[in-house]
């Protein structure tokens, strides 16, 4: 026993090494085995939502294709001035990729073409399919099959379309292009739709977050100061759309709102409206305001009844026994204690706000579209992987953009620990 003691005493400090040792070796242990069991999770996620997310955004600057399938020409257009004709090398060089390419991958050239000037898929096919019968001079043979090819113009357009990488899809998703000497300039009025969808998407959302805040607010307060019986069945109410499609849920305002539809019928009956005179209710944005309300709510609800769950009704009584009105007390107690969930809520039906494709499309008019819409119509109809992957990104970056500023101002992280 004396020699232990003698040993502890004699070597101290190579148990005040070894301890700090062992600790982070038992630390870094408990980290391997946390890794381990959120592996799965984590594998999944990056599985079926990190990376088709980004294979979807790269495709928004992505220009392969072209550049690709006309080798030989990107190298001879690299040389020219862009403001001459083109020399005999430039039509000898793209008369030498027409002909290798088959007939798909000019088509899909045509077709990426086609978005930096209109005409350009039809003009391109057509030199396509004669090209191949055509001898040299190359020059005369591609003005003999059209004229346009002897002017610089559609030489530039081609030029710009070769770079494996483009900001082109990027600045049609803002209304932007670049001309043919490569400034960036507006798009025509005509033509400039996506900068207004874009306001209209946050316009509708933040519409619809303020919506659901005024009416969910009071309802969260209501079940959490109600008890028993009262407050399961009001939280039984504002789940119970959970348990109903979105589409079914949609497709029912569709049957309430119309002409003859059970609110304007029943508004005639009470005499409140001109039977003759329906209200407008839908397809336009009071639909879309309704249903997108109807379907958000209880998002907005359930956060901050969870928080107002938590805050003692004492601090209230505490302020009433203090001299301090109802009034009073709610704006110095009850409401900053419930403002995480408050913040909560908004975020969350903002941001999914935001997304919705199938209430618009069904409820809404026109000039309701949000860019969702946009999106499917580009990745879907017109096949147009490029413009649905930029309106995403852009969607995605203003989002980031938004919850950034609305947390530097709210302060998010201090409502929570506060």
């Amino acid at each position: 026993m004396t020699t232990a003691f003698a040993d502890i005493a004699d070597h101290p400090a190579d148990d005040s090494v070894a301890l700090p040792r062992r600790l982070r070796r038992l630390r870094r242990r408990g980290q391997a085995k946390a890794l381990l069991l959120v592996a799965p999770l984590l594998l999944f996620l990056l599985a079926v939502f990190v990376v088709p997310i980004g294979a979807l955004l790269t495709r928004s600057v992505d220009n392969s294709v072209v550049r690709q399938a006309l080798p030989q020409t990107a190298v001879a257009l690299a040389a020219w001035d862009g403001e001459s004709v083109p020399d005999e090398a430039v039509y000898a060089a793209f008369a030498a990729d027409l002909k290798a390419s088959p007939r798909e991958t000019v088509a899909e050239v045509a077709k990426r073409l086609n978005y930096y000037e209109a005409g350009l898929r039809s003009m391109l096919l057509k030199t396509g399919r004669q090209i191949g019968r055509a001898q040299a001079p190359w020059h005369a043979a591609f003005v003999a099959i059209d004229p346009a090819w002897g002017t610089p113009r559609y030489w530039r357009v081609l030029r710009q379309a070769l770079p494996a990488t483009t900001d082109f899809y990027l600045l049609a998703a803002l209304d932007l292009q670049h001309d043919d000497r490569g400034a960036i300039v507006g798009v025509t009025p005509e033509t400039a739709v996506h900068r207004q969808v874009l306001l209209r998407t946050f316009a509708v959302s933040l519409s619809v977050t303020l919506i659901c805040l005024a009416l969910g607010y009071p309802l969260a307060a209501l079940i959490a100061r109600s008890r028993g019986a009262v407050a399961n069945t009001l939280l039984i109410l504002v789940l119970l759309p959970f348990w109903t499609s979105l589409l079914v849920r949609t497709s029912a305002w569709v049957v309430l709102l119309q002409s003859r539809g059970v609110v304007n019928e029943a508004l005639a009956w009470l005499g409140l409206i001109d039977p003759a005179r329906p209200l407008d209710l839908i397809y336009n944005r009071t639909g879309v305001l309704i249903a997108m309300t109807h379907i958000l709510l209880p998002f907005m609800v359930l956060p901050i009844y969870s928080v107002m769950k938590g805050i003692p009704p004492v601090y209230l009584r505490a302020a009433a026994s203090l001299g301090a009105p109802p009034a009073s007390a709610f704006r110095h107690v009850y409401l900053p204690m419930s403002l995480p969930g408050v913040s909560a809520g908004c975020l969350l039906v903002f941001i999914l706000a935001l997304g919705y494709y199938i209430t618009p499309a069904l409820v809404g008019g026109p000039q309701d579209q949000m860019v969702s819409y946009f999106i499917a119509y580009y990745a879907n109809q017109v096949t147009n992987w490029g413009m649905a992957a930029a309106l995403s990104a852009i969607l995605l970056v203003a989002v980031l953009i938004l919850y950034a500023v609305y947390n530097r101002i709210v302060g998010i992280d201090r409502l929570r620990m506060g």
